[in-house]
């Protein structure tokens, strides 16, 4: 029997949510606080849409629980996404480490299809509707917005979002919804956000990216850095930025082929094969030459207008181990509004893996990042939105 389910929030594991459920016959609206669905899946991959991860596992995944994306892991992951994206007419590529887009390059050609499958359905689409809470009754539940319009559902699936990227309708309304029926929501930070340090040495720098093995505490990834005004960013920072609580500085390796050694003697022969070059410009060739200015102030060795040859071998032994391990102090992360997701939310012990239906209410469920899981960069977060997404849609109600 058709029941009637409300889908809250129109991003990218709602969507997912609404088209499963809409194909086991039930009759589906979502509820929409922005004037359109998916606005966050336009921003995703600088505008391209990075799908998802071809290399994706429980390893990329973070939580008080990661083992709960497994339900998802064994049900729907990379190969029946990339399959149902392929049955709605999107042509995928791989990139560098996995990375799958749209061979349009296009996030756009993505929501399109989603919202073309929607219309196939008669899923309903009710936009500028911000839900303030939702009731249950003795059967069912009132979605409730601000204004007082009151609708009803048989089940409800909250596919809010977190508080990331609140000026792409992620307001954290999703937590007050599912705290009400006695869930309990974990410490919240920003995530796959930029590393704010202090700006002596940055600020220098802004503008120019590098690759670098970057360490946080035990944590270490390798990719593309940019320096900023205000500390460090791109996808190697994004990552680590889920790891930041209580680390207080950030380091860069930005010649990983090389060891101190094979740095030391490179330099020394640098050195005496230019040994009237002066400082400002000894490293251009091996570095940006800001980059190379910045070390060795860095290392307090100036004057830059000394020849390279005054270099002592105390000095070049400190400029070696900077290149293996330059560290910046860390001030902070940038705020929300930078934040690619949110770290932290709402305790997955309390819902079932397998079907994302909560456990203490029945007919209600999450998806999403609204649950306490979050992923590393590169794909990995929207294969998430898809996948649990997809476990409440073919799950409510039965």
């Amino acid at each position: 029997m058709s029941k009637k389910i409300a889908v809250i929030g129109g991003g990218a594991s709602g969507l997912f949510a609404a088209i499963f459920a809409a194909q086991n016959g039930n009759s589906v609206t979502i509820y929409e606080s922005g004037e359109r669905v998916g606005r966050k899946i336009l921003a995703t991959g600088n505008g391209r849409c990075n799908m998802t991860n071809m290399n994706a596992n429980i390893e990329n995944y973070h939580g008080r629980n990661p083992k709960f994306i497994m339900g998802a892991r064994n049900k729907f992951w990379v190969e029946e996404t990339l399959e149902f994206f392929s049955e709605l007419g999107i042509v995928s590529k791989t990139e560098d480490e996995g990375k799958v887009y749209p061979y349009s390059d296009q996030a756009s050609a993505v929501l399109d299809v989603l919202r073309f499958r929607l219309d196939s359905l008669g899923v309903k689409i009710v936009t500028s509707f911000e839900v303030e809470k939702v009731k249950q009754k003795k059967s069912g539940f009132n979605v409730i917005s601000y204004n007082g319009q009151s609708e009803y559902a048989d089940n409800v699936i909250v596919a809010a979002g977190g508080k990331a990227a609140p000026n792409l309708g992620s307001k954290g309304v999703g937590y007050e919804i599912l705290e009400s029926f006695g869930h309990k929501v974990t410490e919240l930070s920003p995530s796959l956000v930029q590393i704010k340090t202090e700006t002596d040495i940055v600020k220098k720098l802004k503008g120019i990216k590098l690759n670098a093995n970057v360490s946080l505490g035990n944590f270490k990834e390798y990719g593309e850095v940019l320096f900023t005004e205000y500390g460090l960013s791109g996808p190697a920072v994004f990552s680590l930025s889920s790891r930041l609580k209580n680390q207080k500085a950030i380091s860069l390796d930005i010649m990983s082929e090389y060891s101190e050694d094979e740095l030391y003697n490179m330099i020394s022969v640098r050195m005496y094969q230019n040994p009237k070059i002066t400082l400002e410009n000894f490293f251009v060739g091996m570095f940006n030459k800001r980059v190379g200015q910045a070390l060795l102030k860095y290392c307090g060795i100036e004057p830059l207008s000394r020849y390279a040859v005054t270099l002592g071998e105390k000095e070049i032994r400190r400029i070696c181990s900077t290149i293996k391990k330059w560290n910046f102090k860390i001030t902070g992360t940038m705020s929300w509004n930078n934040a690619q997701v949110t770290k932290g939310g709402v305790i997955t012990d309390d819902f079932n893996p397998n079907t994302m239906e909560s456990k203490l209410v029945s007919g209600l469920y999450a998806t999403g990042e609204v649950l306490d899981i979050d992923g590393d960069c590169g794909g990995y977060n929207l294969q998430w939105a898809w996948s649990s997404g997809y476990l409440a849609g073919i799950s409510v109600g039965k």
